[in-house]
Parts: C-alpha cells; sequence; structure tokens
C-alpha cells in the first residue's frame, strides 16, 4: 500500500505522467450516410434505412462533402475512437486504415461493427505517422482523412 501511495504521489508531482500512457479519446456521431464531427459538426439529415440509401446519397453529395470536410491531424499515439450510432436503424462499424494500398500494408488498422442504434463502441489503435482515412462501410460513408505526424 505504501509503495501504491509513493508512486501515485511522484505521477501526481509530474504533470502529464500518469496521462501520457493513456490514449486520448476521440469521439465520433454517426448519422445515416456520414460521421457528424468530420462534417463540421452539422448533421445534413439524411435519411435512411439501408446501407444502399447512403451509396446513392453519397454518390451525389459526397464529392462536394468531403471537399468541405477538414482533414483531421493528429500526433502519433495511442487513441480510442469513441463510435455512437445516432438513431441509424441497422448495426454500423468504423474502419480506420491507411489511405493508400502501400499505406494500408504499412500503417495500423481498426475495425468492427456491431454498433446498433443508441450504443457507443470503442475502437482503439496506436496510430503511427501517415495518411488514413475512416468510414464506415456498414453505414457507407465518405472516406475522411486522418493525417498523423
Amino acid at each position: 500500500m505504501k509503495l501504491t501511495l509513493a508512486v501515485s504521489a511522484v505521477f501526481a508531482l509530474v504533470p502529464g505522467a500518469v496521462s501520457a500512457a493513456e490514449p486520448q479519446i476521440v469521439s465520433f456521431t454517426q448519422v445515416p450516410c456520414q460521421f457528424i464531427e468530420s462534417e463540421g459538426g452539422q448533421d445534413r439529415g439524411f435519411k435512411s434505412a439501408k446501407g444502399a440509401d447512403c451509396e446513392a446519397i453519397n454518390k451525389r453529395t459526397g464529392p462536394q462533402r468531403l471537399g468541405e470536410a477538414k482533414t483531421m491531424e493528429l500526433k502519433p499515439g495511442k487513441y480510442v475512437f469513441r463510435v455512437f450510432n445516432k438513431n441509424v436503424p441497422y448495426e454500423l462499424g468504423f474502419w480506420l486504415r491507411g489511405a493508400s494500398l502501400k499505406e494500408r500494408a504499412l500503417l495500423p488498422s481498426v475495425s468492427g461493427g456491431g454498433l446498433t442504434a443508441g450504443k457507443t463502441q470503442d475502437y482503439p489503435i496506436e496510430l503511427k505517422p501517415g495518411n488514413y482515412v475512416y468510414s464506415c462501410p456498414l453505414n457507407p460513408t465518405p472516406d475522411y482523412r486522418l493525417v498523423v505526424k
């Protein structure tokens, strides 16, 4: 017990010593066909009962939306991408990967599904420098850009 308290006291005196090892949280909210935060916080109000609806919406609006979306920039390190399904009536997921074929082979990736309406799911990853994209293949969204440097 004394050792634990002594170690805790040392970390308390060194700013950032504890948080440096803990992952940073990046939160996203998915609505039909989009990640709200990735598009400037604007819920575009798309309606979708299935993934095919989003494919048609993205074909019509995707290039413009990606042109307006800002590239997210992060530093290398540990992260948890926390994704919330805000009332999308079908299962969602998340996929973060290298932006090009070469980068997909060299950079870490994380993916998963099972994200039903009203649920939140965490996707932990340790990011290395490089160019990434992230999306939801089940709620087809554009490939949003992320740069780690």
